[in-house]
C-alpha cells in the first residue's frame, strides 16, 4: 500500500487558502456592514455613562441647564470629547497669558457665548447616517439658534483605496455661507449610537470645541461707543443698487447694527459711505463687519476721512490688503486723532472682484 504524504497534503491546503485570501483582498475595497450601537437610556445618560470621555461636555450641559433637552427631546448630538474642550481652553489661556490675564475655565467663560457654540452640536430631529448619504448631504439647524450646520456621509481611505474604508460623517459649520470654501468642518470617529431619544455621532478627538470661533468669541473686546448711535445723523452713499437705500441689499443696511443684512454693489470700481453727525465729535476708532457670503466681495483696500464741512477732507486711517477671515466678522480699527469732525466718509477702493459688499460700519469714540 502506497503511503500518503500528509505533510505535502497539509502544505497544499495552506497554499490554496492563501490563494483564496488573496482573491478576497483583490476585491479592492473594505466594505464592512454598518453596525448600529444602542444605549439603553437617553442621550444625557449616555454621556454620563462615559466617565473620562464626556465629562467636559456634561459640565457645559449642566451649567447651561440643558439636561432636559438631552433627556426628553428628539435630537441628534455631535459629541465633543474631553480632548476637544481641553484644546479650546488651552488655546484660549495661551493667548490670555500673553496679555497678563487670568486663565478661564468652562465654569467661568461667558455663558452666552458657550451656549451659542454648544448649540452648533445639537440638532432637533434624529439624523442617523442613512439620512445624510445624499450627494449634497443635509443642511440642519442648531437646536436653539437655528444656526445652519451641514452633515454628509463619506467613506475613508483604506489600504490605498479612496472611499474603500468605513463610513464617517463630515460635519461642517457653514458660517452662514452658501459656498463650501467658507465652511469649517470636522469628521466623526464613531456614528449611529442610538439612545432612547435620539442618535449620537462622536467627533474625532482632534476637533476643537467651537470650530474656529472659541477664541474669537471669548477674546473679542467690544469697540468704544458708536457715534452713529449716541449722537445720530444721516448717511449718504456714492451710489445705490437697483433696490435703493431701503432695498433688500441697500445702503440702509450698513447702519442698522444687524450683521445679517448688507449693502451690495455690482459692477464695482470704488464706492463710499458717508455719515453726517448731528453734532461734531472726536473719533478714534471705526468698525467694518463682513457680510454673509462670497469673501471676494469683502473690502480689501479703503480709507477713512473726516471733515467739518463735507468739502475739505482729512485722511484719518488707510488700510490695504485686509482680509476678513470669517463671515459676519466685526473688525475694529483704531487711529490717533484729537480733532472734532461732523462728517466721516469710508472710501472702499478695492475688493477681489467686480462687486462689493459689507454688513455694517460704525465710527466710534477714542479708545479709553
Amino acid at each position: 500500500m502506497k503511503k500518503i504524504n500528509y505533510s505535502y497534503f497539509f502544505v497544499s491546503l495552506l497554499l490554496l487558502a492563501g490563494v483564496w485570501t488573496a482573491c478576497e483582498k483583490d476585491k479592492g475595497f473594505y466594505n464592512p456592514a454598518a453596525i448600529d450601537k444602542e444605549f439603553k437610556g437617553n442621550t444625557y445618560e449616555y454621556l454620563k455613562s462615559k466617565a473620562g470621555i464626556y465629562d467636559s461636555l456634561v459640565q457645559v450641559v449642566d451649567r447651561l441647564g440643558l439636561q432636559p433637552l438631552l433627556q426628553d427631546s428628539a435630537i441628534t448630538l455631535f459629541a465633543v470629547s474631553n480632548a476637544g474642550f481641553n484644546l479650546a481652553i488651552t488655546n484660549l489661556n495661551n493667548v490670555r497669558k500673553l496679555t497678563d490675564k487670568d486663565p478661564e475655565y468652562l465654569a467661568t467663560v461667558d455663558g452666552a457665548q458657550l451656549d451659542t457654540m454648544l448649540s452648533q452640536y445639537i440638532m432637533r430631529g434624529v439624523y442617523p447616517s442613512d439620512s445624510l448619504r445624499g450627494q449634497d448631504g443635509l443642511l440642519m439647524h442648531a437646536i436653539s439658534t437655528a444656526y445652519p450646520m451641514h452633515a454628509r456621509v463619506q467613506k475613508a481611505t483604506s489600504s490605498g483605496y479612496i472611499g474603500g474604508g468605513p463610513e464617517m460623517i463630515l460635519y461642517s459649520n457653514t458660517k452662514r455661507s452658501q459656498f463650501e470654501r467658507d465652511w469649517v468642518g470636522t469628521t466623526t470617529g464613531s456614528i449611529n449610537i442610538r439612545t432612547s431619544n435620539g442618535v449620537v455621532h462622536v467627533l474625532n478627538p482632534d476637533h476643537i470645541f467651537g470650530f474656529d470661533e472659541f477664541n474669537t468669541r471669548l477674546l473679542y473686546i467690544p469697540p468704544p461707543p458708536n457715534l452713529f448711535a449716541t449722537i445720530g445723523g444721516v448717511q449718504t452713499v456714492s451710489r445705490e443698487n437697483g433696490g435703493g437705500a431701503g432695498g433688500v441689499e441697500g445702503s440702509n443696511n450698513i447702519v442698522d447694527q444687524n450683521a445679517e443684512t448688507k449693502w451690495f454693489l455690482g459692477d464695482f470700481s470704488n464706492a463710499w459711505a458717508q455719515f453726517e453727525l448731528n453734532e461734531a465729535a472726536v473719533a478714534g476708532a471705526y468698525t467694518i463687519t463682513s457680510a454673509n457670503d462670497n469673501v471676494d466681495r469683502d473690502p480689501k483696500d479703503w480709507n477713512l476721512q473726516g471733515s467739518m464741512d463735507g468739502e475739505n477732507w482729512t485722511t484719518l486711517d488707510s488700510r490695504s490688503n485686509e482680509v476678513f477671515e470669517q463671515r459676519f466678522l466685526t473688525r475694529v480699527f483704531y487711529f490717533n486723532n484729537t480733532n472734532t469732525y461732523k462728517f466721516f466718509r469710508l472710501n472702499i477702493v478695492r475688493t477681489s472682484t467686480n462687486a462689493m459688499q459689507f454688513a455694517d460700519w460704525t465710527v466710534n469714540e477714542p479708545k479709553q
